[in-house]
C-alpha cells in the first residue's frame, strides 16, 4: 500500500477547519494577509496549518489560536451558557490569498 502525501486533502482536514469567522476585525486582518477560521476545540496549530494548506493549496507562514469562552446568558429567567469555540488566525505567505466568500 502506497503512503499518502501529506498535502492531499483528507476528510480529517474538514473536521479541523469548521468555517470562516467573518467579522469587522477579521476583514481588517485580511489586509495583512491573514484569515480567521473557527476550528475544532482540540485542533493543534500544526493540524490547522496542514488542513488549510491541503484544502486551499496555499502556503501558511503562521497560526495563532484563541479559545473564546462561552458567555453566561439568561433566557426567560433561566441561565444557560453559550458553547466555547476556538478561532485560528492563519497568516498566508506573501502573494497568496483565500476567497472565503465562495464555497469549498
Amino acid at each position: 500500500m502506497a503512503k499518502k502525501q501529506s498535502s492531499a486533502v483528507d476528510n480529517r482536514h474538514y473536521d479541523v477547519v469548521l468555517a470562516p469567522h467573518i467579522t469587522e476585525k477579521s476583514t481588517l486582518l485580511s489586509e495583512h494577509n491573514a484569515i480567521v477560521f473557527k476550528v475544532a476545540l482540540g485542533a493543534s496549530k500544526p493540524e490547522i496549518k496542514a488542513a488549510v494548506e491541503a484544502i486551499w493549496s496555499v502556503k501558511v507562514t503562521g497560526v495563532n489560536t484563541i479559545v473564546t469562552e462561552g458567555k453566561t446568558k439568561r433566557w426567560k429567567g433561566a441561565p444557560y451558557k453559550r458553547t466555547d469555540f476556538k478561532k485560528a488566525i492563519v497568516t498566508l505567505a506573501e502573494g497568496q490569498s483565500i476567497d472565503v466568500t465562495t464555497g469549498i
